[in-house]
């Protein structure tokens, strides 16, 4: 693997392993934000080892995925609804009421589950 592609894997890793880290610890609305940063870094590290150019300046999951040219449509729905995670998991008027109130274990487990899926994908394709 190269190098660029590399380290945007390892955080990647290292960021879903913050997700079940604060899933476990009942900080929901952490784990659903590490969620979405663990997916976005693992798309932009295969967009880089697809395209090897510059990384799009882009938090959108489904954007990613389209400008890499291989993420399977099967993902389409589960990074929709998981792109806005970055902002209402941060921000207390981003969502109809504070993230610590909007996500619980049931709501979150979803996301660890769809990234936990979508990573070992990036996984199988990353050389």
């Amino acid at each position: 693997m190269r190098p660029d592609v590399q380290i945007w894997w390892l955080q990647a890793e290292d960021d879903f392993d913050a997700a079940e880290y604060n899933y476990k610890g009942g900080k929901f609305f952490l784990a659903a934000f590490m969620c979405q940063q663990a997916v976005e870094k693992a798309l932009k590290a295969l967009f880089l080892q697809e395209k090897k150019g510059l990384l799009p300046q882009s938090h959108s999951l489904i954007h990613l995925a389209r400008e890499s040219g291989v993420v399977p449509d099967k993902f389409s729905s589960f990074l929709r609804e998981l792109t806005p995670k970055f902002i209402d998991t941060r921000y207390p008027d981003a969502a109809v009421d504070l993230p610590s109130r909007i996500y619980d274990a049931q709501n979150t487990e979803k996301f660890i589950t769809g990234a936990r899926e979508v990573l070992g994908w990036v996984k199988t394709k990353l050389k």
